[in-house]
């Protein structure tokens, strides 16, 4: 049964960026659908930050509690591995998704399921999992966000070898006993985080020669040697060259190192990089290439069309689940704004209508133990993008907050300073607790907030923020 109907804005993919768009057009009073061929949800819900997160809290908990006096004692013994998987399984809510149908429905949007591709200009099919057939025309847009998914190296022995990627890593039933990852990056350093503290013995296998290679240096030497301490293996500048698992990929595995040594696991994660979920979406039936990331403006309209926007990971300016949701709410409005035939504020650095942040504020934490958190450009980032800085660093355990935070708190702070305005560039932190001091920073980066305006900015005493008067006080000498 074929069902023709038309709306003012298809949605292709419902995840929280999918989500985004639907809410804001929808505010703006377009007929909206929305296709999605898996949970409504998506992957951060299911397979990414809430599950990985739901895993990683506990840990961060008795690291915090351990590093306190008459508290630390209570809480040596192991975690109770049980009872974090079963909370992980209510913070995905079983991998169910009736809230977010619920959630979809209450602001009007209809949803289809099924596998949805496009068919020319403004139209996309749906092939329903009960064999229905829709056919939805967009009268004003079509926005593609299908997100991306975990690519595995094309290495000998690996197909068929049944690795995981990072949603295995996020919602396996039990720790194995031995776990390799493969990958310095967010997803390596947090599931190697994760699954060293709830009973797997980890070996973290990096090619560079520091992990989170993405951020500061100094980043990336402390969490290895947090790591270390916790007992992983961590070894950097090694890279795998095959993967032996025979037996249909239920016993043990075997890494065959680039020089020639071998290591052995109960299971291998890939974290490896990732690819866009635009392969099967019809794209070649409007002249792009079938499996590509997507080009788009700042508004998130793609490159030579008037009417296709690709919005969060597929068009690979931040992979980043609260970076695509910023940019959904850019592409709602942006969307709306050409329905209505109104003026566009793109021009505008900072305008509603562009998604300028994704250039110049990016931020991002690390739920490591120590966090890392950066907003900005790093200090080499910024040089090579031929800016005049100083990067200014302290040591936020000399901080009096950080000192009653933990006992022999250890962490770094930076600020790079655009020498020729006077504003800030980029900031990082990596220490206990930090997490919760890069909003300040992000709004000081993406505000352009003078530095002397910014001396006027108290932090109250005595908290880890006292860190930022630290910073300003070694700029000005």
């Amino acid at each position: 049964m074929t069902q023709a109907v038309e709306y003012d804005v298809v949605v292709l993919g419902a995840g929280p960026v999918g989500e985004n768009v639907a809410d804001r057009t929808r505010a703006a009073g377009l007929s909206t659908a929305v296709v999605e061929s898996e949970l409504l949800g998506g992957d951060c819900s299911y397979w990414a930050c809430i599950p990985s997160k739901a895993l990683l809290r506990p840990v961060i908990a008795r690291a915090d509690a351990r590093r306190l006096p008459g508290l630390s004692d209570a809480v040596r013994g192991p975690l109770g591995t049980p009872a974090v998987l079963a909370r992980r399984d209510e913070q995905v809510s079983h991998w169910k998704d009736d809230g977010q149908a619920g959630w979809l429905a209450s602001i009007g949007a209809r949803v289809y399921r099924g596998r949805g591709r496009l068919q020319g200009r403004g139209k996309v099919v749906v092939d329903g999992p009960e064999g229905e057939h829709h056919v939805l025309t967009a009268r004003h847009a079509v926005a593609v966000c299908t997100g991306s998914r975990a690519v595995l190296p094309d290495l000998p022995g690996l197909r068929g070898a049944h690795a995981w990627t990072s949603r295995e890593a996020t919602s396996a039933r039990e720790a194995p006993g031995r776990l390799a990852i493969v990958g310095g990056g967010v997803v390596g350093v947090e599931m190697a985080t994760a699954w060293q503290a709830l009973g797997s013995q980890v070996a973290l296998f990096a090619r560079g020669d520091g992990l989170l290679p993405r951020m500061e240096p100094f980043v990336g030497e402390h969490v290895a040697a947090a790591l270390k301490e916790a007992g992983a293996d961590v070894r950097l500048g090694t890279s795998v060259a095959a993967v032996d698992r025979p037996g249909g990929g239920t016993g043990p595995v075997t890494l065959v190192l680039e020089d020639g040594s071998r290591a052995e696991a109960d299971e291998i994660l890939f974290a490896t990089g990732r690819a866009p979920r635009t392969d099967g979406i019809g794209l070649d039936t409007v002249g792009l290439e079938d499996g590509s990331w997507l080009t788009v403006d700042d508004s998130c309209l793609v490159e030579g069309t008037d009417w296709l926007y690709a919005v969060g990971d597929v068009n690979r300016r931040a992979l980043l689940t609260h970076q695509g949701k910023y940019q959904a709410r850019i592409a709602g409005a942006a969307i709306a704004a050409r329905a209505r035939h109104a003026p566009l504020s793109a021009s505008d650095r900072w305008g509603a209508h562009s998604a300028s942040a994704d250039h110049f504020a990016v931020p991002q934490v690390v739920f490591s133990d120590p966090e890392a958190a950066a907003v900005g450009l790093s200090l080499a980032e910024a040089e090579k993008a031929g800016h005049r800085v100083r990067a200014v660093d302290y040591d936020i355990g000399s901080v009096s907050g950080a000192a009653l935070y933990a006992e022999g708190y250890r962490g770094q702070a930076r600020m790079v300073v655009d020498l020729d305005r006077e504003v800030l560039l980029g900031v990082t932190f990596v220490g206990p607790g930090v997490g919760e001091l890069l909003h300040s920073a992000t709004v000081a980066v993406a505000g352009e907030v003078p530095i002397d305006r910014l001396w006027h900015a108290v932090p109250a005493f005595p908290t880890i923020s006292e860190i930022w008067l630290r910073l300003l006080e070694t700029y000005r000498g």
